[in-house]
């Protein structure tokens, strides 16, 4: 789960009340009377007026404090521009390149933000959005749209560890919390369990020298950032340190 700061809204004070003027007695028996119906009626206006400005400065302090991509919150910025880092094996801190990637072999790697766990692999056949000579190298958020568990790759013909009777039909992400499997040859389209979305893709390049940058995220949107399956991914910036 990622929590999100609350921040609390301001509470205006009301000013002093308004009150009518007395009527005065044109006849000059009295030189000035009050007249109670008068009074109330202006003083219920005047409250009235009152109430509404307060209720209009109210709902625009609290709109200032509903946190928006990109936009200054009490001197924070969210970001909306995705990091291009080199993608780093988060386990023995090696720097990927297309030289050094076996095929069906995953690495892992933090992106974009450092609590953002993701698969890149080497398929060994070439696939949509693939990168590399060979356009098969990929990489997908390690998050199971489901209930945020973690997916693990299997290569064709393999079988998860919680489930021997299943067997790959093709390089896939399979979830073992609830079985949702993801096709990794279709943009990790659902063909398996209740995900209700695909796991996101990591948006790739590769350099002139054949190292392997992460340079953003193509959408749906990360689990439990932003909306369920939004397309909106600048959601996925929040909740977390961008990678460097």
């Amino acid at each position: 789960m990622y929590l999100r700061s609350t921040r609390n809204n301001t509470e205006q004070k009301p000013g002093g009340g308004v009150t009518g003027s007395p009527k005065e007695d044109l006849d000059g028996d009295d030189h000035q009377q009050t007249n109670p119906d008068r009074n109330r009626r202006a003083f219920l206006k005047a409250t009235v007026v009152a109430s509404a400005a307060l209720a209009v400065g109210g709902a625009a302090a609290l709109a200032k404090t509903v946190a928006t991509p990109g936009v200054e919150q009490a001197g924070a910025v969210v970001a909306t521009t995705f990091p291009r880092v080199q993608v780093r094996d988060a386990s023995s801190g090696l720097l990927a390149t297309v030289n050094n990637l076996a095929a069906n072999s995953p690495v892992s790697f933090y992106y974009p933000l450092d609590n953002e766990p993701n698969i890149l692999v080497k398929l060994g056949l070439a696939v949509t959005d693939g990168v590399g000579p060979d356009g098969d190298i990929v990489a997908y958020s390690d998050v199971c749209q489901h209930l945020g568990c973690n997916p693990g790759f299997l290569a064709t013909g393999q079988s998860p560890p919680c489930n021997s009777k299943y067997s790959a039909k093709g390089p896939v992400m399979y979830c073992c919390c609830h079985g949702s499997v993801y096709d990794l040859t279709n943009d990790a389209k659902v063909v398996g369990g209740p995900a209700p979305y695909p796991v996101p893709r990591v948006i790739l390049e590769v350099d002139s020298s054949g190292n392997i940058f992460a340079t953003g995220m193509a959408g749906p949107t990360i689990y439990q950032h932003g909306p369920a399956g939004s397309d909106d991914v600048t959601y996925d910036l929040q909740g977390g340190t961008p990678v460097s």
